[in-house]
C-alpha cells in the first residue's frame, strides 16, 4: 500500500503487522453489519407502517359507523384493530427482540473485533480502496476533508 503525503488519516491506516486477509475479513464483517443495519431499517419501516395502518382503522371504523354500517364497524374494530402481528406480539415487541437478540450482539462483536485486531480502526478496507482508486493531485480526489484543494 502506497501512502501519499495527503494519504489517509491515522484512524484509517492499518496498524503495523496487520495483513491483507485481516483487513479483508474485517471489511466483510463490517459489510455484513451494514446489511443488518439496512434490514433493521426495514424492520422499523414495517413497525411504523403497521402502526399507521392500525391508526387509520380508527377512521375506517368511524366512517363505517357514520355510513350506517354498525356491524362492519364493529367487526373491523373487534377483529383487526389492535390485533397482534404474530401471536402475542405487536411490532414494537418484534423490534425490541430483534435488537436485543441479534442486532446489538452483532454490533458489539464487530466493535470488539475491530478493537482487538486493528486498534479499533474502522473502514480500513474502504480507506485502502479509496487510496488505490484516487488520482493523486486532483482536487476532487483528496484523501481527507482537511486536504487543501
Amino acid at each position: 500500500m502506497n501512502h501519499h503525503e495527503d494519504g489517509p488519516d491515522r484512524a484509517h491506516r492499518r496498524p503495523k503487522g496487520v495483513g491483507d486477509e485481516t483487513v479483508e475479513a474485517l471489511g466483510s464483517l463490517s459489510k455484513a453489519l451494514e446489511t443488518t443495519e439496512r434490514a433493521r431499517g426495514h424492520l422499523y419501516a414495517f413497525h411504523q407502517l403497521t402502526g399507521s395502518a392500525d391508526l387509520e382503522l380508527d377512521r375506517a371504523v368511524d366512517l363505517l359507523r357514520k355510513a350506517g354500517h354498525e356491524e362492519w364497524a364493529d367487526r373491523v374494530q373487534r377483529e383487526i384493530l389492535g390485533r397482534n402481528i404474530i401471536p402475542g406480539h405487536w411490532t414494537f415487541q418484534i423490534v425490541e427482540a430483534y435488537n436485543r437478540t441479534y442486532y446489538e450482539p452483532f454490533r458489539d462483536l464487530e466493535r470488539q473485533a475491530l478493537a482487538d485486531l486493528v486498534d479499533g480502526r474502522d473502514h480500513l478496507y474502504e480507506a485502502e480502496m479509496k487510496e488505490a482508486r484516487r488520482t493523486v493531485g486532483h482536487p476532487d480526489h483528496t484523501a481527507r476533508p482537511d486536504t487543501p484543494r
